[in-house]
């Protein structure tokens, strides 16, 4: 295990030299590899839990989301001391775990899929691979790239998983998403060379971690100092939250109540990752430029209130279609969200800001899916399916609210979008001083306050609401 543990640690290994590359297939690999299995989760979920299943799978996505929230800050200060390289194969090889037990044993699957959440913080580490082997100016694009990687997975994953288990059944389609795990971890431990330079890890291997860089709160605690800061947190907190749970539900609702076949879903699946893709590159840059960045994160707010209101009220599939539309430019909400942070708060509080609102999604992913898998428990959602085809009581059926969680959550982003009225938008950036690489202090340090540039603070996850 030793002999092991030093061949991972060792910076020299792997092939040619760091670049962005090898950080874009770790990430297409491990979210193809779980994209295959969109279709056998739904089937499996269901079966094992039939009575309760979006109260469990909210429980389920929820403590993941926690777990993740609260593991993500130390294993990326570990990953400044120890190197990427190590923490990457760590992160992939537990994300990936729990797949071949689905068809084992659904129950430690499901079990196991909670309890990786300490360790699915793969793009914590990604995001500072990558940091490492580009350049300032470099960085934005070079995270775009991984992103769009990552929105690609699932556009294309989904529909080829839905497409094996209808062939060949969903023990194959294990199989393959298996496999291509094992295909992404062999191409870490044999392709991925180190990208913190050697220096850098003489220099802090064996330093303490503090409590500081490893508290997940630690950011967030200064959220009130500064009254735009505050509004812009609070938006982000109340209209992330009906997001986190609107994404670990949504395809299940889609499959248990509107009656979606797989491979609809599937299609559903890329129809709106493209849509989400064209909204976030070709139609924001025309919005920044003619309306302004708060205005378009306003726009962003009410084209979310319509598409949950659309999803709460909607019962027939064709209702999907279009709130799903009205879903994809909703994601114009989270880059504009980020550029109004930039330009909100001062040159020497880009990280700290980005780290709040970071931070406060991360919170979200947790609290969300477990919000609305206890709301559609509550509401008895699964029961009201039956009811549609019960033609005794199919005029209550129709008094029913198809999706409470989702108009719950069109509530939540309508006060978002009140909050945001307050935000006072700043037009002129604040002034770029030279940066600083982000690795040379360890986070969390007394020496992690120098000023960065907005390229450099610049927060990727915020940039892409397909993630």
């Amino acid at each position: 295990m030793a002999t092991f543990l030093s061949c991972v640690l060792q910076p020299g290994h792997g092939i040619g030299r760091p670049s962005v590359s090898h950080a874009v297939v770790v990430i297409f690999l491990e979210f193809f590899a779980w994209g295959l299995l969109t279709t056998p989760m739904l089937t499996v979920l269901h079966e094992t839990f039939p009575q309760h299943t979006f109260l469990m799978n909210g429980l389920i996505q929820g403590v993941k989301g926690l777990l993740s929230f609260m593991s993500a800050p130390l294993i990326g200060a570990l990953s400044d001391v120890w190197g990427r390289r190590s923490f990457l194969l760590v992160t992939v090889f537990f994300t990936c775990a729990p797949i071949p037990l689905m068809r084992l044993s659904p129950w430690w699957y499901f079990a196991a899929i909670s309890m990786s959440g300490a360790f699915s913080v793969t793009f914590s580490v990604i995001f500072a691979y990558v940091s490492d082997v580009t350049e300032e100016h470099e960085r934005s694009t070079a995270y775009g790239l991984v992103s769009a990687t990552f929105a690609a997975s699932l556009v294309t994953s989904p529909a080829i998983g839905a497409y094996l288990s209808a062939c060949y059944g969903d023990n194959l389609v294990v199989l393959v998403a298996t496999l291509v795990a094992l295909a992404d971890i062999c191409f870490i431990l044999l392709a991925v060379p180190e990208s913190l330079p050697e220096k850098m890890r003489l220099n802090t291997w064996g330093a303490p971690i503090t409590w500081e860089q490893a508290d997940p709160f630690q950011s967030m605690r200064k959220v009130g100092k500064d009254p735009t800061v505050l509004l812009i947190c609070i938006t982000v907190f109340l209209s992330y939250l009906p997001e986190a749970g609107q994404y670990s539900s949504f395809f299940l609702y889609l499959r248990q109540v509107i009656n979606f076949s797989s491979a609809t879903i599937a299609v559903f699946i890329g129809v709106v990752g493209i849509l989400s893709i064209i909204a976030q590159t070709l139609i924001l840059t025309v919005l920044m430029r003619t309306i302004g960045n708060k205005n378009t994160v306003l726009l962003g707010l009410g084209f979310q209130i319509l598409q949950l209101a659309w999803y709460g009220f909607g019962s027939e599939p064709w209702m999907m279609w279009a709130a799903g539309a009205v879903a994809a430019m909703s994601s114009i909400t989270f880059p504009a969200v980020s550029a109004l942070v930039s330009r909100s708060a001062d040159p020497d509080k880009q990280g700290l800001v980005q780290g709040m609102i970071t931070g406060i999604r991360g919170l979200c992913n947790g609290l969300g899916p477990a919000l609305y898998g206890l709301i559609f428990f509550m509401f008895n959602v699964e029961k009201m399916k039956f009811c549609i085809y019960n033609t005794v009581s199919l005029s209550i059926q129709k008094s029913l609210i198809p999706g409470p969680p989702f108009l719950l959550g069109s509530c939540t982003v309508v006060v978002a979008f009140l909050v945001a009225l307050f935000i006072p938008e700043n037009t002129e950036p604040p002034v770029v001083t030279s940066g600083v690489h982000i690795n040379t202090p360890l986070p969390g340090s007394d020496e992690d306050t120098p000023a960065l540039t907005s390229d450099e603070d610049f927060e990727p996850l915020l940039q892409d609401s397909v993630v």
